[in-house]
């Protein structure tokens, strides 16, 4: 045992070491435990004995299991608008942490989901408008819309109670479950749609409150009165009416949830007890009817169904005591109460009918309501089967003794109108917070409800074409039943039952509207996703959600303008099925992606269910009214654009991140099969940068001039190297890392950034060069600074590194951009007005010269320059028909420049033609129309013979050094490429740099295809290097004169050295090549063709 202590105590020692993290900065709290510092002998008595000191050290981020299990047993769903494990976000944002102690939630399936969706389902749509769609459509036609509104419904409740059943979900209900399942750009733009259509639901049952009261309550307390008006102008006094009165009820509701939301649940119970009681009352009417039908007599004249105020008796006349006497309704159709008047034709030529309203359901009037009749505005309300005698030349007089439709019918308009009714499935999730098991109950309780109240519905379609004649479904207000409540003459005991308990049920409806739409809006603003709506984020000391709740007051004012309760309900119904789009959305690509977090405890779904609702959703919500959906989509995008551009950015692990990676990884594997084509090559650029001591970038202009050359096309990759190791130089890595991304960030690059922790900056540069990208997403084109101060001592590593990423890239086959002057580049917010882009085309390199102004002058600081080509005509070239051949190449390239063939006195090309294989003279010719007989070319022999004749008379009068320079290039001149008897050089025909062993002295050129026996090392020193210089002074001075003023030279760079002895004449070679100018972009491509004529 002592020895056991010992070795504990030892180890406690060895093992008690605290760690820092490398950045000296402490580690962020566990959310779990409080990893609060202690010292090392704290840690050792806290651990000792609990088998736990190997492990003390990484308390602070791995927490024992003990804590983890202790921290989610004690775990409470916080007041609404609080997530626990989102406390730090909150705090960051203002909330308020609650001081009194959170009560466990108590509610169960019964109470907390069922109950409440049941309510809110059956709404003011069953009561008010549920008869007439069934007149209207007919009972197969109704059936249809009904299946199909709860359908989706259902295969929503299930998607929904996937996502609620994968993990606890705190208080915040739909909005939560579809932020962090979709992201917060969609969840913000689907929180509001839902927060738009619960608002909009909260006018309609308001609206549909005051049409109970003013049409079948008291008719009397109309304001504008509607007695003696007709058509339009009683239309517009009703709506009228609707329009005060709607107002004066919805500021009387707000102040009641203002007041406080306690009195609303009391509330609650009675409310529902109102809407149990109407739905039992309306079965109880449709039994009783088999029995005995209650009497509601309706009267036609001839098939047309008569207002039932406009008549005391269902006849012409009378007989009293042998006198016939006529009736009301013939003073409403004569111009007299005296048998000889004149009456309307169609009342003289039809006789009065009275038929029974309510028939029975054994009445057998089911097969006369099978199908629709959909009506035109203002047409009469006519029963089938019955007989007319009616001109059809002759007007229809004393309309307004008629039942009129009010409006157009047809089949869409019923299922905006309808879906309203199958809302409400939400009600059990947003109560997540109270519920005691969210994820039993909300399956459960949704689901049964949903089941519940479709039964009703289809049941309620079936009996109301049972029992209920077609004109009197057709009656949308029981203008023909004494203006009774259409739904309420098959009540039982009386209509009274319906009229009181709709009523009641439609206004417990909008409070409940106007209680949850506020919060909804309250937790979308508490996130912090739309910036502009975090005002309404703040509310009362309670936490009451006030300026939530006023804005919520102003847009249900919007509704209750409209006034109509046809033509609010779509509105709604594009909110609600944009929302439960979205939900079946977010279950579907879970279960697709098959994230290792999605495990939900809701086993019956599937991703096909999910697209079929999602189908579903989207299907009505055009059938409905598809302007109305094109304008919620509209606010939807506007919103998500609005999100993604100015919110704040929040990581949900939503699946649409889990969409994009298996995007990426698709794509990748695409680009892996081959090479890009030559029409979609465009420069995938590395840019290699250095920083400073600080992390800086020294640079930063090469980041411009990036953005300008991609205009955010294509990938960009800004990688910089750290000298030292991985494990003492990670924080640093790290800082120029976020350095780089900010610098792109402020440069609108949009690309990636890559630091390497190498030994030495050569290595780790060559490393950035090696693995860049990923797959086939790599880069192709290497962009590098040019080397400022190269011919001092200090900076000599410099331009040897300079020179070794040039290698590197000639081996790789990568094109190579090097701007010169960087800092003299334009910014991004510059803008040139005029100028050139001089491209100085001396060998082909892939088409990289004319592919690169073309891009810069995609972006608008390039915009308005224009382009200059110049190439130089050769001792055997046709400088006329070169620049021919030049012009139609642009115009088949569709590039618009300037062209300009510089014929020199000497022959430059051999500098240029001992880095490459073929001449630019000869790849234009090589795509021109070969057989076309007018280009002429003197020949190339006799020329060259006719040059040798001219030098050799003129050596005598010749300097040394001259006579020297002429003869060194005339024998290192190459054979022609075509020629059969010309010896293979070395691959690609580059030049060699070699050092002149024999003479001891500086480098000499080696042909790539030297003559036979010539000897080389015989030549007086340096002699090749100063025919290089002098050839490059030369062209440096044609180039500055013609391109002195341009505001970018863009010039073919030659390959590096091979032998490094040569790197420094080379870098001479290069400086006087471009002395002179203020920016020059050096161009080297990367052995392919990147431009192309063809489509």
């Amino acid at each position: 045992m002592s020895v056991c202590s010992c070795e504990r105590q030892r180890l406690n020692l060895l093992i008690g070491v605290s760690i820092v993290s490398g950045d000296g900065i402490p580690k962020e709290s566990s959310p779990f435990i409080n990893s609060s510092a202690a010292s090392d002998a704290e840690k050792s008595q806290q651990y000792d004995g609990k088998n736990m000191a190997l492990f003390e050290e990484e308390m602070d981020t791995s927490p024992m299991v003990s804590s983890l299990l202790s921290s989610l047993a004690n775990y409470s769903n916080l007041p609404t608008g609080s997530k626990e494990h989102e406390e730090a976000e909150n705090i960051e944002e203002g909330a308020r942490p609650s001081k009194k102690p959170v009560k466990a939630p108590q509610l169960g399936t019964l109470m907390g989901v069922y109950l409440p969706c049941i309510q809110n389902i059956f709404g003011v749509i069953l009561f008010l408008r549920m008869t007439w769609m069934v007149g209207i459509g007919g009972v197969f036609g109704s059936f249809i819309i009904v299946f199909m509104c709860c359908s989706t419904t259902m295969l929503t409740a299930i998607s929904m109670s996937a996502i609620a059943t994968n993990g606890v979900v705190p208080a915040g209900g739909s909005y939560y479950m579809i932020s962090r399942s979709l992201g917060p750009e969609f969840g913000g733009a689907v929180g509001i749609c839902f927060y738009l259509g619960t608002t909009f639901a909260g006018a309609m049952y308001i609206l549909g409150c005051i049409e109970i009261l003013l049409i079948y309550i008291i008719p009397q307390a109309a304001i504008f009165k509607i007695e003696g008006l007709e058509g339009p102008e009683a239309e517009l006094a009703l709506l009228n009416n609707m329009r005060v009165y709607g107002t004066l009820v919805l500021s009387l509701m707000a102040l009641v949830v203002f007041v406080g939301v306690k009195y609303v649940n009391k509330l609650a119970l009675l409310f529902l007890a109102c809407v149990i009681l109407s739905i039992l009352a309306v079965y109880a009417g449709v039994i009783k009817t088999a029995i005995d039908p209650p009497v509601f007599p309706v009267c036609l004249l001839g098939n047309r169904t008569l207002v039932s105020k406009g008549y005391d008796i269902c006849a012409k006349v009378i007989e009293i005591d042998n006198e016939t006497i006529t009736t009301k309704l013939w003073r409403s159709f004569c111009d007299s109460e005296y048998l000889n008047a004149t009456c309307d034709e169609y009342f003289t030529n039809n006789n009065i009918t009275e038929i029974q309203g309510i028939p029975g359901v054994t009445s057998g009037i089911l097969a006369e309501n099978l199908f629709g009749n959909y009506l035109e505005k203002g047409m009469i309300l006519e029963k089938r089967g019955l007989s007319s005698d009616v001109d059809p030349d002759s007007p229809t007089t004393s309309s307004n003794r008629y039942v009129l439709a009010d409006i157009t019918s047809f089949f869409t308009l019923l299922v905006g109108i309808y879906f309203p009714s199958v809302t409400g499935i939400m009600a059990g999730s947003n109560r997540s917070g109270d519920l005691r098991d969210a994820q039993k109950s909300i399956p459960i309780g949704t689901i049964a409800a949903i089941t519940t109240t479709s039964t009703v519905y289809m049941s309620c379609v079936v009996l109301f074409g049972a029992c209920i004649e077609g004109v009197v479904l057709r009656d949308k207000f029981g203008e023909g039943v004494n203006g009774n409540l259409v739904i309420g003459t098959l009540a039982w005991p009386s209509p009274w039952v319906i009229v009181f308990g709709s009523f009641f049920s439609t206004c417990g409806a909008g409070l409940q509207s106007l209680t949850g739409a506020p919060r909804l809006l309250q937790a979308i603003s508490r996130d912090g996703i739309i910036p502009f709506l975090r005002v309404f984020g703040h509310g009362k000391a309670n936490g009451e959600p006030t300026w939530a709740l006023l804005l919520t007051a102003c847009i249900c004012e919007i509704g209750i303008i409209i006034a109509s309760l046809d033509l609010v309900a779509p509105i709604l119904s594009m909110f609600f099925l944009m929302c439960y789009m979205f939900v079946n959305l977010a279950c579907a690509l879970q279960t697709l992606l098959r994230t290792p977090n999605w495990r939900p405890r809701f086993k019956f779904y599937h991703w096909a269910l999910s697209f079929l609702g999602m189908s579903l959703c989207l299907s009505l919500m055009f059938i409905c009214s598809w302007y109305y959906a094109i304008i919620a989509m509209g606010i939807a995008t506007c919103i998500y654009k609005y999100i993604e551009f100015c919110g704040a950015e929040k990581e949900w692990g939503d699946g649409i991140r889990g969409i994009s990676l298996s995007a990426a990884r698709f794509a990748l594997m695409r680009l892996e099969e081959g090479p890009p084509h030559t029409k979609n090559w465009r420069p995938q650029i590395l840019v290699l940068v250095s920083v400073d001591s600080e992390q800086n970038v020294e640079q930063p202009r090469l980041i411009s001039l990036t953005n300008q050359l991609k205009a955010g096309k294509g990938l960009t990759i800004v990688g910089t190297s750290v000298q030292g190791t991985f494990l003492d130089n990670y924080t640093e890595a790290q800082r120029a890392d976020q350095s780089l991304r900010k610098l792109m960030e402020t440069e609108k690059v949009k690309g990636f950034s890559q630091v390497v922790i190498s030994s030495n900056l050569r290595d780790g540069t060559s490393h950035l060069i090696q693995v860049g990208g990923l797959g086939g997403l790599k880069h192709n084109t290497v962009m590098v600074s040019w080397p400022r101060n190269w011919k001092q001592p200090e900076y000599h590593h410099q331009f040897r590194n300079f020179i070794e990423v040039v290698r590197e890239t000639t081996v790789a086959s990568l094109a190579l951009l090097v701007p010169k002057n960087i800092s003299s580049y334009p910014s991004n917010g510059e803008r040139f007005t005029e100028g050139h882009i001089d491209v100085w085309w001396i060998v082909h390199d892939g088409g990289m010269l004319m592919l690169l102004p073309f891009l810069l002058r995609q972006h608008k600081v390039w915009r308005k320059c224009k382009m200059r080509i110049f190439t130089v005509a050769q001792m055997d070239d046709n400088s006329i028909q070169m620049k021919k051949d030049l012009i139609t190449f642009l115009y088949h390239l569709r590039i618009d420049a300037a062209v300009e063939v510089v014929e020199m006195v000497r022959d430059l090309s051999d500098t240029y033609s001992e880095f490459t294989n073929k001449s630019c003279k000869e790849w234009i010719f090589s795509i021109t129309d070969s057989s076309r007989g007018s280009i002429r070319r003197k020949n190339p022999s006799a020329m060259r013979s006719q040059h040798s004749t001219e030098e050799g008379a003129s050596l005598a009068e010749k300097p040394e050094d001259e006579v020297q320079l002429i003869h060194t290039k005339n024998a290192s001149t190459p054979t022609s490429p075509t020629s059969p008897t010309s010896p293979a050089g070395p691959a690609g025909g580059a030049a060699t740099w070699t050092d002149n062993k024999g003479a001891g002295k500086g480098p000499t050129l080696l042909s790539a295809n030297p003559e036979p026996g010539r000897d080389h090392f015989n030549m007086k020193p340096n002699q090749t290097d100063l025919r290089r210089m002098h050839t490059a002074m030369r062209l440096n001075e044609v180039i500055t004169k013609k391109s002195k003023e341009a505001k970018l030279v863009l010039l073919n760079m030659p390959g590096p050295p091979k032998n490094r002895m040569g790197n420094e004449n080379y870098m001479e070679f290069l400086e006087v090549l471009t002395e002179g100018l203020n920016r020059v972009l050096l161009v080297r491509g990367g052995g392919r063709e990147v431009i192309t004529i063809y489509s």
